[in-house]
């Protein structure tokens, strides 16, 4: 098939085009930046700049490429982290998430494509009641902290909107990215002991390596049918759990602990629901409609093995 993946070159992009055109796809790839078209050319794909807040130029790219199947992986998140201000951070990602969705839904009716797979997101969004690990049948967290309102919004609008389109709509609900290029800030963080445990930890993450996460992006596209799916690993885990086994693998000092009080005037309010309310996620649904299984198929493993690029001669 000829897949077209808007935003190409971030994290998950750079991982997922090698993977379709091992599988016999052509691949067009946009980026906002032409500077990175020797890079995507060398990963196989066809490069084309973009920017998705342009509805007229998202139309154009996805008429002129007339592909089979739309992939929607667009976001900016430039700089650091910013959870104290999390929705100003993510302010452009939200707009790619609605604006940049809105285009590509249009583009795609437009050029008579039948299938877009949306990137989302599960964690810090899953409802902070009941249970410590959620499906896709529950509802989002309907009171987020202040400063991830506008973000949580913009995740519903993706996910209704991707799937009560005319077409195949896929959402894919990525869980914490780890592996090369997603997870050397929060490792850095751990390792200058810049990231304590708040109070005691019980939040529940569930982590995804980004290999798995591309794995099953070529599943949705290959054979998923609409709908949500939670693309995790098997072992959601408490922050009291994560937290010290990932300093340990990366020869770091244990965490610091502080109160959650501490925490919350510290870090904010943000990180403290995230450490010791969040709630998991379960890939039940993922791991039997798309027939995909992760690979590393729990973080611990994960963290000791996956972090980064085995080198060539190694493999």
């Amino acid at each position: 098939m000829k897949v077209f993946v808007a935003g190409a070159a971030g994290a998950i992009g750079i991982r997922l085009i090698p993977q379709l055109v091992a599988n016999g796809h052509q691949v067009v790839a946009t980026t906002r930046s032409e500077r990175k078209f020797a890079m995507l050319r060398a990963l196989g794909a066809e490069p084309v700049a973009l920017d998705g807040l342009d509805a007229a130029a998202v139309g154009e790219a996805v008429s002129l490429a007339s592909p089979d199947v739309i992939v929607h992986q667009m976001s900016a998140l430039a700089g650091g982290a910013n959870l104290k201000k999390f929705d100003k951070w993510f302010h452009t990602t939200n707009a790619l998430r609605t604006e940049g969705t809105r285009h590509l839904l249009a583009a795609a009716e437009a050029a008579g494509v039948k299938k877009l797979v949306a990137q989302s997101y599960t964690g810090w969004t899953n409802i902070r009641e009941g249970g410590p690990v959620k499906t896709e049948a529950e509802p989002l967290d309907p009171h987020p902290a202040k400063w991830q309102r506008e973000s949580i919004d913009a995740i519903a609008y993706l996910e209704r909107t991707v799937t009560a389109a005319p077409l195949e709509g896929i959402v894919l609900r990525y869980g914490n990215f780890y592996g090369p290029g997603a997870s050397d800030e929060l490792v850095d963080l751990i390792k200058h002991r810049k990231m304590p445990m708040i109070g005691d930890g019980a939040g529940v993450w569930t982590w995804i390596h980004l290999d798995d996460a591309a794995a099953a992006t070529v599943a949705a596209v290959e054979h998923g049918h609409a709908g949500i799916y939670n693309i995790v690993d098997d072992e959601p885990a408490t922050v009291a759990e994560w937290l010290p086994y990932l300093a340990e693998s990366v020869g770091a000092k244990q965490p610091m602990r502080v109160p959650t009080w501490l925490g919350r005037m510290a870090a904010g309010e943000t990180t403290v629901q995230w450490m010791t309310q969040a709630r998991g996620a379960s890939n039940a649904k993922a791991k039997r409609e798309l027939d995909w299984n992760p690979t590393w198929a729990t973080w611990r493993t994960g963290f000791r093995h996956g972090l980064h690029e085995v080198p060539k001669a190694a493999a």
